[in-house]
């Protein structure tokens, strides 16, 4: 390997290390994200008729359970590393966290598009940001403490 790449491997290795959590963290939210499609267009393509609501409704739900399953089981044993025993409480506060933060989203949406008139697009960037980052903190210091 020549000199500079060994210069710019190691420093990217510590960066890493140095923010693994954040860092993976942003993987598994990635990989969530794409679940998330994933079922729904499933959803969409075999049995929900986008043009009814309710079956539009029960894809939707069907994708943020199954996403935040798998953000759960990815975060507990990747991200955060949890040995909590209790792990019913560990889920349920996991679910809970992530439910306040889709009224979160619900709410900003809300607020930006309905009542001050944004543009929908740049509202539902500025409410993700807002969400991914209340998830992180919801989950690092309410659902994955550390005992001390």
């Amino acid at each position: 390997m020549p000199e500079r790449g060994k210069w710019y491997y190691f420093y990217m290795k510590k960066l890493y290390l140095k923010y693994k959590e954040l860092f993976d963290y942003l993987v598994v939210g990635v990989l969530t994200t794409i679940i998330s499609l994933a079922v729904y267009y499933a959803c969409i393509w075999t049995f929900a008729d986008p043009n009814n609501a309710v079956l539009l409704q029960v894809a939707n739900v069907l994708s943020w359970i199954i996403s935040v399953t798998f953000a759960y089981v990815m975060s507990r044993l990747f991200v955060f590393h949890s040995k909590n025993t209790n792990v019913i409480k560990e889920i349920t506060q996991f679910f809970l966290s992530r439910m306040a933060t889709l009224l979160m989203d619900m709410g900003i949406m809300f607020l930006l598009v309905t009542i001050m008139k944004q543009n929908a697009n740049i509202a539902k960037l500025i409410s993700q940001v807002v969400v991914i980052v209340m998830n992180y903190v919801l989950s690092k210091l309410f659902v994955f403490k550390k005992n001390k």
